[in-house]
């Protein structure tokens, strides 16, 4: 049987719950508790579903302390930061997620994907494939055959031979892609110009950034609209497309401590899920999803 490790891009599903859910919904003291709740509601139902024997949790820290700010210091700075009621929400969303058994992580100068990646590049050389469980295109870059992408929100799944008709360019050439369009959520700039139809060809076409402005010549041949003015602008921007792919590349080799044991799940503590639980205002719906996730362990 195949065991396969489960990572979960937490913030996906934190600021969905925030932005959805009405901040009508307080603890006792009046304090917002939309954004845990969501979330918690996510985690049960993947927990019941899964039931997985390996997952990981991987937050987001902070949004101006990434090494990536140090490389480009508009990195994501279009991005409001999160308010105060937010931030406490995300420090109960780790704790009932370790009260639920399962390991996360966070790191003030990587960040959620470069989490993931670091252990997916080490699961796969003790053998294990990875699920990555997010909404973020970014994170399919990841793939490699025997690994998934499942959008869990939407249920969509994409294996390794799909992300290129899902995401616009094979897995090894996402990051090369997306440094040509740019990321407008990230701040990310790409090159003028040129889209997702155009990044597309381009990257079926040459294997890599390096093979493509070692080629640009070659460009104005293909059968792309405006394929000379689309070398012109790659000759232009040329610096841009290679700092915006520093960008775009998830780090894989973090320093960090994790094997597959680490990564067993364990079995909830009830007892501190009530307290938190009640210390949120939940009321007896979440100790009973608590108690069935506890049943199927």
């Amino acid at each position: 049987m195949r065991i396969l490790v489960y990572l979960i891009d937490a913030s996906v599903f934190v600021f969905r719950a925030w932005f959805s859910l009405p901040d009508s919904m307080t603890d006792p003291e009046g304090h917002p508790v939309n954004a845990v709740y969501g979330y918690v509601g996510f985690l049960g139902d993947f927990l019941r579903r899964v039931r997985p024997q390996h997952v990981a949790v991987a937050f987001d820290e902070s949004l101006t302390t990434s090494f990536r700010n140090d490389i480009y210091p508009d990195y994501k700075a279009n991005r409001e930061l999160p308010p105060p009621e937010l931030e406490r929400q995300f420090t109960f969303c780790r704790q009932i997620t370790g009260l639920l058994g399962m390991t996360h992580f966070a790191d003030p100068r990587y960040e959620a994907d470069d989490i993931i990646g670091t252990i997916s590049v080490r699961m796969r050389s003790c053998g294990r494939n990875s699920v990555i469980v997010t909404r973020d295109k970014d994170l399919a870059q990841l793939l490699r055959p025997g690994d998934e992408f499942w959008n869990y929100v939407d249920n969509r799944r994409f294996a390794y031979h799909e992300v290129e008709t899902g995401f616009g360019a094979i897995p090894e050439r996402m990051a090369d892609f997306q440094a040509l369009v740019g990321d407008s959520v990230d701040n990310i700039p790409g090159v003028p110009g040129v889209g997702p139809k155009t990044a597309g060809a381009l990257m079926r076409e040459f294997s890599s950034l390096e093979s493509l402005f070692d080629n640009l010549e070659a460009v104005t041949r293909l059968p792309v609209r405006g394929a000379r003015g689309i070398a012109n602008r790659l000759r232009e921007h040329r610096d841009t497309a290679f700092l915006a792919r520093r960008l775009t590349r998830i780090e894989t080799d973090m320093a960090l401590s994790v094997d597959e044991k680490t990564l067993s799940r364990r079995r909830p503590d009830l007892q501190g899920l009530y307290r938190l639980y009640d210390e949120l205002g939940f009321g007896p719906r979440m100790r009973r999803e608590a108690e069935e996730i506890a049943e199927t362990f």
